[in-house]
């Protein structure tokens, strides 16, 4: 059994046929799906979901930082009523840091990832962090939040080693690995090298990054497998392993699901 920590399967992209695809995911052994919001938009699509598949599909909540435009605050505003009124969700995210499209709104990005590290330090909630071209930036925003108990994953990792080591000063971190890590010119499998295998999870990021076999195709959560066969190449260590380690590190993080809060 797996937990995907990061798939965005409220979206349209499966509008067509979302609960085959969760079933599909049931199916292979994915028991538990973690959402993550994108913001004020996507928030019925992502509630409705998870009203759906209780105690399979868990929801997240945040102002993704492509979304992070002249309105933010109001959008802050909103979310944050939002998770003071709603007990659901598992986590902040996803948040962070992306100039790789466009960096006008730069300081607007930094603002509201300040901001959205304050609910889940004061919640004591994990935060799920997105960041695109943006490494230094990541590491400066999160260095006065070193000694506190803010905990999370690095969504999505696909940094060099110099950047590995730097995130692995922040020890209530993991690091989301998705499909990235099976293409063929990755450098991640080297990577890893120096990342234990206590501070990795799972996850897909569906629709997005599927794996090889699936590269350039439409990602689901049942392909998860894909990503932990590698990873169990990686690690030389079996499968069934892999699957368990990863989940516990989920469970310890993800509070409210492993029912400690």
């Amino acid at each position: 059994m797996m937990i995907d920590t990061h798939t965005h399967l409220f979206t349209e992209e499966f509008d067509n046929d979302r609960y085959e695809m969760v079933n599909r995911a049931i199916e292979a052994g994915v028991t538990k799906l973690f959402m993550p919001n994108i913001d004020v938009s996507s928030l019925p699509s992502l509630k409705k979901m998870c009203g759906e598949y209780k105690g399979v599909c868990y929801p997240m909540i945040g102002l993704h930082p492509t979304e992070v435009r002249e309105d933010y605050k109001s959008q802050l505003d909103i979310l944050e009523k939002e998770l003071a009124n709603n007990s659901d969700y598992i986590a902040i995210g996803e948040v962070g840091l992306d100039l790789y499209w466009d960096s006008t709104f730069k300081d607007e990005q930094i603002d509201a990832f300040h901001t959205q590290i304050g609910w889940a330090i004061d919640s004591d909630l994990p935060i799920i962090i997105h960041s695109r071209a943006a490494s230094n930036e990541l590491y400066n925003t999160l260095l006065p939040y070193k000694s506190t108990k803010l905990s999370g994953i690095f969504h999505s990792f696909v940094g060099d080693k110099a950047e590995a080591e730097r995130l692995m000063e922040f020890p209530n971190f993991l690091f989301g690995i998705n499909g990235v890590v099976t293409f063929k010119k990755s450098t991640l499998p080297e990577v890893l090298e120096d990342i234990p295998l206590s501070r990795i999870v799972l996850e897909t990021d569906s629709p997005y990054l599927a794996p090889v076999p699936y590269r350039g195709k439409r990602n689901e959560s049942s392909y998860i497998i894909d990503i932990a066969k590698k990873l169990s190449l990686i690690y030389d260590t079996p499968l069934n392993d892999i699957s368990s380690i990863t989940d516990d590190n989920a469970l310890r993080l993800f509070k409210k699901v492993s029912g400690v809060l």
